[in-house]
């Protein structure tokens, strides 16, 4: 079997759901034979190595542990699902502090053991500042890290196909930017029906304002379909951002990144935009829609300051002025 690199991937959490879906379609996407499956869960992660094993992969070098300085030494790659679940009833919010303080710890064990790491991509919620969390405390690049953000966008082009029955992707340009949760700003000015643009498709303002709101509430209504918060398409979407910081295919839908742009508006956040992992991590560009769009981004970015300051107030992260003595990138 012909791999992307030899380099090892890490898989945080990976005696969870998320996790055990990682491990398998990063073998499946040829992306490295060098797997480490990390849990704090010993039953769990075993587990799920020894159905890696009856996979029997060829050419895979598939390890696992609970000790934090055998899992993250020699990490080239990370990805990390190692927080709490979302349950039914609750916002990604209300993992806040929980979350925040795991990412602070995983922040920490990056900088500990193993500072050369490529590109890391957090997927615990609330993601935008878990992720912000975990880049203060790791010390690495601003290009380095990333969040998933790419569901909310592939919320609001599966509802879309639906509506106009055709296939998801001749759904083009169906895209929200800012916050991963309630507060996200869904951008359609650019959407395109397989060619033709959305403008032209006859859509009421009731019917988009439903897709939207089933888009902003699709993280839930997975929860309420299979009474767990959703584990294989955020897998798969994780997988697929590594792929692209490993020099494969280039990953091109929005991600969470770190955003300090005096041209944005936007400073000092981890929040989804217009980007692109590719081999030298992530960049990114500003997102251009309508002036309701645009206001919605901004009412989004207000919510993540407040989630960061909050952050801030618990002790979690320092104040803003101080992040450089923690991380002299930022």
């Amino acid at each position: 079997m012909k791999f992307l690199t030899d380099e090892k991937l890490l898989i945080v959490g990976a005696g969870g759901m998320i996790g055990s879906n990682m491990v398998q379609t990063a073998m499946l996407l040829g992306l490295t034979p060098n797997i480490c499956l990390y849990d704090i869960f010993e039953p769990g992660v075993h587990g799920v190595a020894e159905e890696m094993y009856h996979c029997a992969f060829p050419g895979a070098n598939i390890t696992w542990t609970v000790d934090p300085e055998v899992a993250f030494k020699g990490a080239k790659y990370i990805i990390s699902s190692g927080g709490a679940p979302r349950k039914e009833g609750m916002t990604r919010e209300d993992l806040l502090k929980g979350n925040c303080q795991i990412a602070a710890d995983f922040g920490d064990k990056i900088k500990k053991y193993c500072p050369d790491v490529k590109h890391v991509v957090v997927i615990f919620n609330p993601a935008d500042v878990t992720a912000l969390t975990a880049l203060i405390h790791s010390g690495l690049k601003p290009n380095q890290l990333t969040s998933l953000a790419a569901l909310d966008s592939t919320r609001l082009q599966e509802a879309l196909a639906q509506e106009f029955g055709v296939q998801q992707d001749k759904v083009t340009g169906a895209h929200t930017y800012g916050g991963h949760g309630e507060q996200m700003a869904v951008f359609a000015s650019q959407v395109k029906i397989d060619g033709k643009p959305l403008s032209e498709m006859n859509l009421s303002e009731e019917k988009f304002a439903e897709i939207k709101h089933n888009t902003i509430q699709g993280g839930s209504n997975i929860i309420k379909l299979r009474g767990r918060s959703s584990f294989q398409s955020p897998a798969y979407q994780a997988v697929k951002m590594i792929e692209g910081a490993m020099g494969g295919e280039k990953f091109t839908l929005p991600a969470g990144c770190y955003v300090n742009c005096d041209k944005c508006g936007f400073k000092n956040v981890m929040m989804a935009m217009p980007t692109t992992i590719d081999a030298d991590g992530v960049s990114f560009t500003a997102p251009k829609g309508t002036a309701q769009e645009m206001a919605d981004l901004q009412k989004s970015y207000e919510h993540l300051q407040k989630m960061r300051d909050e952050l801030v107030e618990l002790g979690i992260i320092p104040a803003i002025a101080d992040w450089g003595q923690i991380n002299p990138n930022l």
